[in-house]
């Protein structure tokens, strides 16, 4: 993909995500601006779907929405709380545990800096920046498997894994785009752009996109074409 068409894709995409599920992450920080809760559900949405995390978001916050309430939860009261995310049990000991961490280590402040959100349990770099991007609107890029396929899909960049993904886009992504990147692209994954077989007659930017690795798509285009 040309470079210069980016921007122009970006642009298609934040039209055509208003008619999209919005992913429950950007929801969660869009309704509450609160750094804590992004860092919360997004632990609670590593591999489990987004009407799962939102219901299990809503549970655990109506019980405790800040790291001293939630320390006087017990594991078994947060497992409750969170079920059916994947591995529950191993994110209420996860959750318990950063926020302790962020009680007598940071003044129950959610850190605003990826050297210190990779210090707590369970978080990694695609969790740290999405509290930096969604939570402190900072600009960081999250990377998770749909930015990782779709940017690589695109011919945007030639990367082998999220990590690699992630310094190529910081080189190469405008820094105007990089906090909505990521929910531009999970929304594309969910609705259209799929790991197997995407509609890629229903995408909106398939003129832009040179479909590395796709060998079967669906064809239909309901779409007219764009300049």
């Amino acid at each position: 993909m040309k470079k210069n068409y980016i921007c122009k894709v970006i642009s298609i995409l934040k039209e055509e995500a208003r008619k999209w599920d919005v992913p429950v992450v950007t929801l969660m920080a869009e309704r509450s601006h609160d750094p804590f809760k992004v860092l919360i559900s997004t632990v609670l949405s590593l591999r489990t779907q987004d009407r799962v995390t939102e219901g299990a978001s809503k549970r655990l916050f109506e019980l405790a929405d800040n790291p001293k309430d939630m320390l006087k939860l017990s594991t078994e009261e947060i497992e409750k709380a969170i079920y059916p995310v994947g591995f529950y049990k191993v994110k209420a000991r996860n959750i318990l545990g950063i926020c302790k961490d962020l009680v007598e280590r940071y003044n129950s402040k959610v850190p605003d800096n990826m050297e210190e959100l990779l210090k707590l349990k369970g978080v990694g770099r695609k969790t740290a920046n999405l509290v930096l991007s969604m939570g402190y609107r900072k600009h960081a890029i999250c990377v998770d498997t749909h930015v990782h396929r779709i940017s690589n899909r695109l011919g945007y960049v030639r990367t082998k894994n999220p990590l690699e993904t992630e310094f190529a886009l910081m080189k190469k992504l405008p820094k105007k785009h990089w906090i909505e990147y990521n929910s531009l692209l999970v929304a594309l994954g969910q609705q259209v752009c799929r790991p197997i077989s995407p509609k890629c007659g229903e995408c909106p930017i398939e003129r832009y996109c040179e479909k590395v690795g796709v060998e079967k798509r669906r064809k239909a285009n309901k779409y007219r074409e764009r300049v």
